[in-house]
């Protein structure tokens, strides 16, 4: 995946450092109750599609944007599902960062699924009993779209969680 203008600019300043940012993932369930992935050109696998909020972007138009970008697919944002800090993560470069996700349930509008860009090799509907393997944070954030919960948070650094 391409590295954002806006954290090239802030990578200038504190080099390698721990970076925090905001994400959104788009969790899209179409009528058949079929689950929207895109396999990632920079690692090969699959995963739910989204992207990092531009400074001064709010998150669900982060979305919008970046699922057409990458898929093809208008969405609309129903409901966030999950809002987590994952764990640190340290690129092959050293650059590290942290990342802060915004998950949404999402229904599609518009256009076809298809690859849309250089950041998937696949663009594909599931049905969730025959997911390809995944990470457990993106099976994580899945099933609370499936089950509907809103609000999630990690139980580790909170009082405000479920399991």
């Amino acid at each position: 995946m391409p590295t954002p203008p806006f954290v090239l600019r802030l990578r200038e300043q504190v080099g390698h450092a721990l970076l925090p940012l905001v994400g959104v993932t788009a969790v899209v369930i179409d009528p058949a109750g079929r689950i929207l992935l895109h396999r990632r050109a920079d690692d090969g696998r699959w995963c739910t599609p989204g992207g990092l909020v531009e400074p001064g972007e709010q998150p669900a138009a982060t979305l919008v944007r970046e699922l057409e970008e990458e898929t093809g697919l208008r969405v609309h944002p129903e409901t966030l599902v999950s809002a987590v800090m994952e764990a640190p993560y340290t690129y092959p470069n050293g650059d590290q960062v942290q990342i802060l996700d915004l998950t949404f349930r999402c229904r599609p509008l518009s256009g076809e699924a298809r690859v849309n860009d250089d950041e998937s090799l696949d663009v594909r509907w599931f049905d969730y009993a025959a997911l390809p393997p995944m990470p457990g944070r993106i099976m994580r954030r899945i099933n609370h779209a499936l089950e509907g919960r809103v609000g999630w948070f990690d139980r580790r650094n909170g009082p405000w969680s479920e399991t």
